[in-house]
């Protein structure tokens, strides 16, 4: 017998060679039913996984992301199966679940069209109706390569050879269809239930321009068909509110093939940001943080020293100078922040040192991975570095997180903590890795309460593991807003320092921060959360002054001064339009008041009011609407 201990802390005794399903079954057989995969020692295993020693154990529903993702790795097989038996000639690239979803990269004779697209969806059908059992196994190299030698698969092969020599190499085997795959998947394919394909679009081999162009097919799963209507209510809910149809609407900002991934921002857009930036620094400033701004461009030497040239050169933008020397745009701020806190003697009294800056940065992204503000190579992110004693880390982390709640409750946003942990590429000994994900656990166990936060296995930094903060919006989107990273590698690599109490040299702890991601990121969240109807304190323009006829400009430019004085933010439409016009261009712009003046107004020193959430209020003093603008204004800092 070994023992199982849970994710509650219980123990359960099972016979050695125990497979996860059963003891999920051992549990409950409810728990069973709806079981996913089984997280062994921090590692994601197949339910068919045997137990053979000691281990902790959690068993993965669709709750759980680990659980989504083998729900989505297998019915992106479902759907190489699929489209294999109809278009045989097609020769099958990779297949992950994503964040949303999956998608599977074929090699085609021609695009797939809408109807194959609808043949391959009834297929997949058909697929999940037959309730195929799936079976893993493994070979070695040589055998994997002649097995895929046979079926001619040759980007299969490719993927083999690269397959470092000690590495296993798995397949999954579903009737008529074997894929090579590391897993995990589930133990059939009827365990699958609702699926939808929802576009397609072409790809490159390995992401790369220079390799082969294949097409690629999204779709999304479900263990429901009411969590599959849902999430298509809410893709249908997401087409009217995308953020770069409104941004082009509302004049705020826009993209052009001149510098793919790098917005235009127009001038109430870059308003907007500067808003949003006052906000920020005014509470980092508070918290006693200190900006700085760093070079744009950095020797090849820097980068070295902090590992970025060996874990991320491809996503940089690389230069090289008069001299031949090589160079990067900086992707991050990390390595200028460390510079900053190497300029000069640190003593353990300047701990916390908090370094915070919005320097624009720039990103290598793939082409076909641009999407408007979510995936952009050039942003301002709302960092900070901040370098602590061991014994500030949980304090530290704390305060971030108040920031963070104090940040996103201004908008009305609830957010909830994930934990990434070791990646499989990660840099420095592992006995400071556990140090630092007992660090992390310790402070999520405090803040959320046990088991009340998600953890996200393999998706730290290669520097250290992180705290993932997701955000959802109105419509029910999940979103990967801010992280803090606990950095015990890189003031190693830069030989950091500061003088103890005793005055001896200690090495300080880094953690990477940023809370909402990038600027140009959380505006286009904001954009389709909010749908341009923005609160009055950030819309780019609070209030449209509208007059009846030309007679009314003067004291139209009247009331424009006044309200510009007062802080409000206004235009004033003077054009020779008919009012209704007026009105209406006014609320298409989301202007969250609209003042009509005419020979009332003039005569009572007054505007006519109308709202953009209240419909017409009727006449009011300048005075008054003054008033009841600050007064909605100030309400945002009380959150």
């Amino acid at each position: 017998m070994i023992k199982v201990t849970l994710k509650d802390g219980s123990v359960k005794e099972v016979e050695v060679g125990s497979s996860l399903l059963e003891l999920a079954k051992q549990i409950s057989e409810g728990l069973a039913r709806i079981a996913m995969a089984g997280m062994v020692d921090g590692e994601v295993k197949d339910l068919r996984y045997q137990l053979e020693k000691d281990c902790n154990v959690s068993i993965l529903t669709f709750d759980d992301e680990a659980g989504k993702k083998a729900y989505w790795h297998t019915t992106s097989h479902i759907l190489a199966q699929a489209v294999k038996r109809l278009f045989p000639n097609t020769k099958l690239g990779i297949g992950p679940a994503i964040e949303n979803g999956f998608y599977y990269d074929f090699k085609v004779e021609k695009p797939f069209s809408e109807e194959d697209i609808k043949k391959i969806e009834e297929e997949m059908k058909k697929i999940i109706k037959e309730d195929i059992a799936i079976e893993r196994f493994r070979l070695s190299r040589q055998d994997a390569i002649n097995f895929m030698k046979e079926r001619n698969e040759n980007y299969k092969i490719e993927l083999i050879e690269e397959l470092p020599d000690n590495e296993e190499i798995s397949f999954y085997k579903q009737g008529d269809f074997t894929d090579l795959c590391a897993g995990p998947h589930l133990e059939s394919t009827g365990k699958v239930k609702a699926i939808k394909l929802l576009s397609t679009s072409a790809a490159y081999w390995k992401g790369n321009q220079e390799n082969d162009s294949m097409q690629r097919i999204y779709g999304i799963s479900y263990p429901k068909a009411s969590q599959l209507e849902e999430y298509i209510t809410m893709l249908e809910e997401a087409k009217k509110r995308d953020h770069r149809k409104i941004g082009k609407e509302l004049d705020l900002f826009f993209f052009d093939e001149t510098a793919p991934g790098m917005a235009y921002w127009m001038p109430k857009g870059f308003k907007m940001m500067n808003i949003l930036m006052e906000l920020w620094r005014k509470e980092h400033e508070k918290r006693g943080y200190l900006e700085f701004s760093g070079p744009q461009l950095n020797s090849s030497e820097l980068w070295k020293t902090s590992g970025h040239w060996d874990h991320y050169k491809e996503d940089m933008f690389v230069l090289t100078d008069s001299d031949g020397k090589e160079q990067a745009l900086k992707p991050m701020n990390c390595p200028n922040a460390i510079k900053i806190f190497a300029s000069k003697l640190r003593s353990y009294k300047d701990l916390p040192l908090r370094f915070n800056d919005v320097d624009v940065i720039h990103r290598n992204e793939k082409s076909g991975q641009l999407n408007g503000l979510f995936r952009v190579r050039m942003f301002r992110q709302d960092d900070s570095h901040n370098f602590i004693t061991e014994d500030q880390i949980g304090s530290e982390i704390k305060d971030i997180i108040e920031i963070a709640k104090y940040l996103y409750g201004i908008f009305g946003l609830e957010f909830e903590l994930t934990l990434s942990t070791r990646p499989d590429d990660y840099m420095g000994e592992i006995e400071l890795w556990n140090k630092a994900e007992a660090n992390l656990k310790e402070v999520l166990d405090e803040l959320c309460g046990k088991d009340n936060y998600r953890i996200n296995e393999g998706d730290g930094a290669f520097y250290g593991p992180k705290i993932d903060i997701k955000m959802k919006d109105c419509i029910g989107r999940e979103w990967q807003m801010g992280t803090v990273q606990v950095d015990f590698q890189l003031p190693l690599r830069f030989n950091l320092s500061y003088i103890d109490k005793e005055g001896e040299k200690k090495t300080p702890i880094l953690i990477h921060r940023a809370l909402f991601g990038s600027f140009e990121r959380f505006i286009g969240i904001i954009t389709e959360h909010y749908a341009g109807a923005y609160p009055t304190w950030l819309a780019p323009v609070q209030a449209r002054i509208l007059p009846i006829a030309e007679a009314h400009h003067t004291y139209a430019k009247e009331v424009k001064e006044e309200l510009e004085k007062q802080g409000i933010r206004v235009e004033l439409d003077d054009r020779n339009e008919k009012i209704g016009y007026k009105i209406r261009e006014a609320q298409l712009q989301k202007v969250p008041y609209m003042l009509v003046l005419g020979d009332k107004e003039i005569e009572a020193k007054a505007v006519g009011v109308r709202s953009r959430k209240e419909g017409d209020i009727g006449q009011m003093s300048q005075e008054e609407f003054i008033h009841k603008v600050k007064e909605e204004i100030a309400t945002f800092a009380n959150c």
